[in-house]
């Protein structure tokens, strides 16, 4: 299952099959068909499709673009049905067994463009190891911990339920990253932590099957003695279509969730720091506006920052239709998470807080808002660090990215050996 769906003779062949079937399906047929039915099946999928393309872009509130390989496909799905329906009477009935498989082929290209432009599944067996929440490599559960050799040379995921209070947000399940030097002794070290949030449409697991954070979090431990942060791997939406920016709104208190109920959990479950010097937030896009947003809004809880390829602040479009979707309305708590604003009311507050703008070269609507925060973060007492690479917005980005990031967050944190 180790096949490639961002690329390689996989994704082709699906494509090439769906073409296929999709032709065999339509056939030549009798005059009639060629001249009259034919045509206006096609015909028909092609407005239906159009028709399809503008309530979704218009009503979902899909702010990022969509590929356009999604409509091509979804075309092609949407006339098979319809060759089905128009040529029925006309068609043997081995044609009409097609369209089935056409429909779903073509269906499945058209969400692996989607995987492509976004990198969410890199492989076949991660994409079917997160839609069926299968265990995730090197994970154990909480009764395991204690079983666990000391010597061990690589770190370990944990599953938890973290009860939501005092947030009464509806979570799922998160996942905790212990590294190797956790399990030396049954005095567990106070090491510092790092909250990580993916995108939009997001699940925990993100960073872990797409984003690669635990060959990144092993490897760095393998070069500092076994020592390396404590990752903790957030739901920060509450479901796959939400999209929260970590606020406390409209879809729940999201933003407590994150600042309230997780450290005091990791704190006490494995005994992670407790100094906000030592705790962090990064993240990608969505997740990376999150990173920047919780951090200067409670430098008494996080004092830094990993933003890989975020947003301007807080935003699902325009403002009118964030101060509606986030907030339920409500303007003043748009105001009170636009990132100006909580720099300016926590001027002077930001001794010892640091952060890391983390960007691909292709993500041009990023490199300007990471260039504006760093300006605004700066003249408001942050330390930041800027390091553009190449990329364009997608995960496998945010992975180099969140590898190039960790040294330098790490030492921030205080990991021991950090500065080796």
């Amino acid at each position: 299952m180790n096949v490639s769906l961002l690329g390689g003779w996989f994704p082709w062949t699906v494509q090439a099959a769906a073409l296929a079937l999709f032709v065999t399906a339509i056939g030549w047929r009798d005059r009639t068909w060629r001249v009259k039915w034919g045509p206006i099946a096609l015909g028909t999928g092609l407005l239906i499709t159009a028709f399809v393309a503008v309530a979704v872009l218009t009503l979902s509130g899909i702010t990022d673009p969509i590929p356009t390989d999604v409509w091509l496909w979804s075309g092609i799905a949407i006339a098979a049905l319809c060759v089905l329906g128009f040529g029925w009477r006309s068609a043997q009935w081995w044609r009409r067994s097609l369209v089935a498989p056409t429909a779903v082929l073509a269906l499945f290209c058209g969400a692996n463009s989607v995987n492509i432009d976004t990198g969410y599944y890199p492989t076949l067996d991660d994409a079917i190891g997160g839609l069926t929440d299968q265990p995730l490599p090197a994970q154990i559960s909480l009764a395991e911990l204690d079983s666990l050799h000391g010597k061990t040379t690589t770190g370990r995921i944990v599953k938890v339920d973290i009860p939501a209070t005092p947030s009464g947000f509806a979570h799922r399940q998160e996942l905790v990253y212990l590294p190797p030097a956790w399990f030396r002794s049954q005095t567990r070290p106070q090491l510092p932590v790092l909250e990580m949030i993916g995108g939009e449409f997001a699940v925990p697991d993100n960073w872990l099957r797409a984003g690669d954070a635990l060959k990144t979090a092993d490897d760095y431990a393998a070069e500092h003695n076994g020592f390396a942060p404590i990752l903790v791997f957030v739901d920060a939406t509450g479901g796959f279509k939400v999209d929260t920016e970590c606020v406390d709104g409209k879809h729940g208190n999201a933003e407590t969730h994150l600042v309230k109920d997780i450290p005091p959990f990791v704190q006490k479950t494995f005994n992670a720091s407790t100094d906000p010097h030592k705790w962090g937030v990064a993240g990608w896009s969505m997740g990376g506006t999150c990173a920047f947003d919780l951090v200067i809004g409670h430098p008494d809880v996080f004092m830094h920052f990993g933003d890989f390829s975020g947003d301007k602040g807080p935003y699902v479009g325009n403002k009118d239709h964030t101060v509606q979707e986030l907030y339920g309305g409500d303007e003043a708590a748009w105001a009170a998470h636009e990132p100006a604003n909580v720099l300016a009311a926590n001027h002077g507050k930001y001794q010892g807080v640091s952060g890391y703008f983390g960007l691909g070269d292709q993500e041009k609507g990023q490199i300007d808002a990471a260039k504006n925060l760093d300006a605004a973060a700066k003249k408001a007492g942050v330390t930041t660090t800027t390091v553009i690479g190449p990329g364009k917005h997608s995960w496998q980005t945010g992975a180099v990215t969140f590898t190039k990031a960790l040294p330098w967050l790490a030492q921030q944190l205080g990991v021991p050996g950090a500065h080796s």
